[in-house]
């Protein structure tokens, strides 16, 4: 059986889930504490080895994407340290294709979105870190989540940090922070009954709370055409506090949710204002014509990027023109660091990015 992409996933996945495992911590987050930008200076970098075969039903494909989240690793601990999570049963199996570089840690996975299931740290100006907990429900109960569920809580345990909790449920895939009090987010993986039955305006408080943050940008997104129910981070992202590069699609095409869902949230970022009542920089980056994969429904994501200590990891698609351009572009958006483009297509056919796979802990101030 072919593996499958997460925008068909929701077409088989019948009896594969699990109930949410809330974590509920017996704390909020204290004043001062936020989420920082995420090309601050980083600790480390945690990644998740994908092992479900009910995810991933195709052995081959599945070595294959192994593969190209051990090729990531290696790439990104050439900037800084980074952390493989997986079950022990598998650590020699892996070991044998990660850099020395590379930590494993004996933390149960299935599958291999550390953005979304992963920790989601915050730290205040006295040095001080912990963990917002999110409370991920397997993308509102579309996938197994046994050992994801469980992931952001063990490594709290783990580092002996805070966890926190508003009790938001959802994934920081689906939220672009600027690290100074702004938040942007697509309504459709939020203000959504499978992750927050609440009202639009009790989702906004919990997500800057969850987020420290005083201000959320909603974008409409795409709801239920996809696992994630569209996250922003595969079409808009802060690449400082003040600026938002944005992919635009090909065409305007009228059937075309997605498309129509971009050309909306341009629209808004253009009328988007910061804390401080100016408006944000806006950078465009087009979409590829042409991409490698034959797979149905690729995600060629050029804003789904990893920004690691003095490096910009990005994806190519084999569209010389659009790739260079899209590099060139985050050439100048992050002029100290190098850029570098890699084959992501595995993580692509699946519907998501290199973002998607990575997720930073950051330094103490």
């Amino acid at each position: 059986m072919r593996n499958i992409s997460r925008r068909n996933t929701l077409k088989i996945i019948a009896g594969a889930v699990c109930l949410p495992k809330l974590s509920h911590a017996n704390t909020t987050m204290p004043d001062g504490f936020y989420v920082p930008e995420e090309s601050s200076p980083h600790l480390r970098t945690f990644m998740q080895w994908p092992v479900s075969p009910i995810v991933h039903p195709d052995r081959r494909y599945l070595g294959d994407l192994q593969q190209t989240i051990a090729n990531l690793a290696n790439v990104i601990s050439d900037f800084e340290p980074v952390v493989m999570l997986m079950d022990k049963q598998y650590h020699n199996a892996a070991r044998a294709r990660l850099s020395d570089r590379v930590a494993i840690w004996d933390i149960a996975t299935e599958d291999l979105w550390a953005r979304d299931s992963g920790p989601l740290f915050v730290r205040n100006d006295a040095g001080q870190i912990g963990i917002s907990s999110l409370n991920f429900n397997g993308w509102g109960n579309k996938q197994v989540h046994h050992h994801d569920g469980q992931i952001a809580r063990k490594i709290a345990e783990r580092l002996n940090i805070p966890l926190f909790n508003h009790g938001l449920v959802g994934e920081p895939g689906g939220i672009e922070s600027n690290g100074a009090g702004v938040l942007l987010a697509n309504e459709s993986s939020w203000i959504n009954p499978n992750r927050n039955p609440q009202s639009r305006a009790e989702i906004t408080t919990m997500m800057k709370a969850s987020y420290g943050a005083q201000k959320v940008i909603w974008t409409p997104g795409v709801m239920g055409q996809d696992i994630t129910d569209d996250h922003i981070d595969a079409l808009a992202r802060f690449t400082d506090a003040n600026t938002i590069l944005i992919q635009r699609p090909l065409s305007h095409d009228p059937t075309d949710d997605f498309a129509l869902s971009a050309v909306a949230a341009e629209t808004i970022l253009h009328n988007a204002r910061n804390l401080d009542g100016t408006p944000f920089r806006l950078v465009h980056v087009n979409s590829p014509k042409t991409v490698r994969s034959k797979q149905e429904d690729f995600v060629a994501s050029y804003t789904n990027y990893y920004v690691c200590n003095g490096a910009v990891i990005c994806a190519e698609f084999g569209d010389a023109t659009a790739d260079r351009a899209a590099a060139e572009t985050l050439g100048k958006l992050y002029p100290e660091r190098e850029i570098i483009s890699l084959n992501i297509d595995a993580i692509g056919e699946i519907g998501g990015g290199i973002h998607c796979a990575t997720c930073q802990q950051p330094e103490k101030i």
